[in-house]
Formats: structure tokens, sequence, C-alpha cells
């Protein structure tokens, strides 16, 4: 078992878990890489559901974040995109577009 950032971590032999421990308010600490991997960020909400010994917290995704911003259409997803993402993405929608330009001039 390790300790870090003052939360013990261990692998149950049954399932794939941290074990985390509540402080006296009843607070949880979720481990960045949970984080990361599911793109929370400070502010989100998660549902929470229990059903005997079992507790879930599922992120709660709400409807598209489009918004104008200064005269710009801006699409917030609630977590950044890392540079790379966006190197994929710029990346395909130039690809398209010369897909496009070839198909007309064709």
């Amino acid at each position: 078992m390790a300790l870090t950032n003052g939360i013990f971590h261990q692998k149950m032999a049954s399932m794939d878990a941290i074990i985390i421990t509540l402080d006296s308010a009843g607070r949880v600490v979720i481990p960045k890489a949970v984080r990361d991997e599911l793109r929370l960020a400070p502010g989100d909400a998660l549902a929470l559901q229990s059903d005997g010994e079992h507790v879930t917290l599922q992120p709660v995704r709400s409807g598209p974040g489009l918004s104008k911003e200064r005269g710009i259409w801006v699409f917030r997803s609630g977590a950044g995109l890392t540079a790379e993402e966006t190197d994929r993405a710029l990346d395909g929608v130039r690809q398209e577009r010369e897909r496009r330009g070839r198909g007309t001039s064709a």
C-alpha cells in the first residue's frame, strides 16, 4: 500500500480499485489520473448512486456548451484539449477541406 497526497492506494485482489479515505467532512479526493481520464475539472457535477455496499460516481455531462463569445462561436466541453488532440482535429479538418477542393475542381 502506498501513500500519495495523504491517500492510501491499494489494489484489491478481486477488482481494479483504489482505496481512498473519507475526511472528517465526508469528502473524498478523486485521484488526478482518474480526473484526467474522465476530463473532470473543478466545478464539474457528478451523479452519486448507491446500491447496497456500492457507491458510483458518474460525470453529469450537460448539453452542448456552444456560446457566442466576442462574435465567435465557442464550444466548451468542460475540459481543455491537449496540443496533440488539437493538432489531430486541425489535420482532419485540413484533409477534408483538401478532399473537397479536389472534388470540386476535377
